[in-house]
C-alpha cells in the first residue's frame, strides 16, 4: 500500500507532505483548494508503476508516466502542471511498501524527468479512480470519444470505462476497436481467483451490501452494448435509473469482474456526490469492510457526513484513519483515531448548530 506522498509545486499544490497512511485516507477541505489534484497524482503514479511492464509493455516507465500524466490531467506538456509562479520545478515523492517512487521536471516543457526513481516491484493489481460524476450513462461515449479524438474525458474516467469491460467470466464479445467484453456483468457470488495469482479476499459480504444499497444490481447486455439496472428481476435502462445508485453500482461491478483485489487500491472523489446521508452512510460501512479485506482507499471530500461517519468508523474500530486538512493555505495532517480535524467544513457545521440553538431558545 501507499505509506507516504510528497508534493512540491504541482498545480495548485504547493507543498504537501502526507505521512503514515493508512487502509483509509481522508483529504478534505473548501472547492478549489485542489483535493482532486492530490487523487489524481497518487493515481497517475500507481497506474504507471501498475502499466510498466505489464502484459510485455516494452515502454520506459518515463514513457508511461509522461503519457498517464497528459491523459489525466490533459496537459498539452506536463511543465504546464508546474505551480506558477515558483521555483520552477515540479517533484514528486510516493513511498510505496517502503519501496520509493519519485520524479521532478521544470516547467520549460521539454517534457523530461529530472531525475525519475523507481524502486517498486512490477505490480499485478489494480487501482482505480471513481469520479464524482457517474460514468454508466456515458459509457460507450467515454469509449468512443477517447478513440476518434485527442481529447475528451481524462484518464480517470476512460480508465474506468475500460475497467468495467473486464468480463467475469470466459465469455467474450468485442467492443469497438477489439475491446473484449463479456456477454453479461451481472452479480456473481463465489470467491474469485486473484488477478495476482494468489487466492483473493472473498468480497462476497460487501458485495451483498452494495446491492442491498442499491436494491438491484447492473447488468451489461453485449448485443445491445448498454448497461442496464436489474431490480426484481425487471431490467431498467441507465437513464430512468438514480445517479447514486448507477455510482454505487461500479464499484459492485468492478468486484465482481475481478479487476479489484485485496490489494487494489481506490482513489474516490466526492463519495457523496448523488447520495442521501443514509446512503453515505451504508457506503461509507462498506469502504471499512473492504479495507479490512486489504483495499486502500483515498477519498476526497467536503461533506460533513463523509468525516462524521469516518470519524465513528475510527472510534468504533479505533482505527488509524489519517486526514489532509487544507486550511489556512496550507495542508495539515491528523488522524481521526484522535480527534476531529479542524477544518472550515467542519466549522460551518457547528456554526449552522448554534444558529439553530439560538433561534430555538428565543
Amino acid at each position: 500500500m501507499i505509506n507516504s506522498a510528497e508534493l512540491k509545486n504541482f498545480g495548485p499544490i504547493k507543498a504537501l507532505d502526507w505521512q503514515n497512511l493508512g487502509k483509509i485516507n481522508l483529504i478534505i477541505g473548501n472547492n478549489g483548494c485542489g483535493k482532486s489534484f492530490v487523487l489524481k497524482a497518487l493515481y497517475s503514479a500507481m497506474r504507471t508503476l501498475e502499466d510498466y511492464k505489464r502484459n510485455q509493455n516494452a515502454d520506459s516507465i518515463d514513457e508511461i508516466l509522461k503519457r498517464k500524466l497528459h491523459w489525466t490531467f490533459q496537459a498539452e506538456n506536463i511543465g504546464d502542471l508546474v505551480t506558477k509562479p515558483s521555483d520552477g520545478v515540479l517533484s514528486f515523492s510516493l513511498i510505496f511498501s517502503g519501496q520509493n517512487f519519485s520524479y521532478s521536471f521544470s516547467n520549460d516543457n521539454t517534457n523530461v524527468f529530472d531525475p525519475l526513481e523507481n524502486q517498486v516491484a512490477p505490480r499485478t493489481d489494480n487501482s482505480i479512480f471513481l469520479p464524482a460524476k457517474e460514468i454508466l450513462s456515458l459509457h460507450h461515449i467515454i469509449l468512443n470519444t477517447r478513440n476518434q479524438y485527442l481529447f475528451g474525458f481524462d484518464d480517470t474516467y476512460f480508465d474506468l470505462a475500460l475497467a468495467l469491460l473486464q468480463p467475469p467470466t470466459e465469455t467474450v464479445l468485442v467492443w469497438g476497436n477489439g475491446i473484449a467484453m463479456g456477454k453479461s456483468q451481472s452479480a456473481l457470488h463465489f470467491k474469485f481467483p486473484s488477478t495476482s495469482g494468489h487466492n483473493s479476499i472473498d468480497f462476497n459480504d460487501s458485495r451483498m451490501l452494495l446491492e442491498d444499497l442499491i436494491e438491484g444490481r447492473i447488468e451489461f447486455d453485449g448485443d445491445k452494448k448498454q448497461w442496464y439496472f436489474i431490480k426484481d428481476e425487471q431490467r431498467f435502462p441507465m437513464g430512468v435509473t438514480a445517479e447514486g445508485i448507477r455510482k454505487v453500482a461500479v464499484l459492485d461491478s468492478l468486484l465482481g469482474n475481478r479487476h479489484l483485489n485485496e490489494n487494489s487500491i481506490i482513489f474516490i472523489d466526492e463519495p457523496e456526490s448523488a447520495l442521501h446521508p443514509e446512503a453515505i452512510d451504508k457506503l461509507l460501512d462498506i469502504v471499512a469492510m473492504l479495507a479490512q479485506h486489504g483495499i486502500q482507499f483515498f477519498l476526497a471530500s467536503h461533506s460533513y457526513f463523509v468525516i462524521k461517519k469516518l470519524f465513528l468508523i475510527a472510534q468504533e474500530q479505533q482505527l488509524s484513519i489519517p486526514v489532509l486538512s487544507y486550511q489556512n493555505d496550507e495542508w495539515v495532517q491528523s488522524d481521526l483515531k484522535d480527534e476531529m480535524p479542524s477544518n472550515p467544513i467542519i466549522s460551518e457545521s457547528i456554526r449552522l448548530y448554534k444558529e439553530e440553538v439560538t433561534l430555538a431558545c428565543k
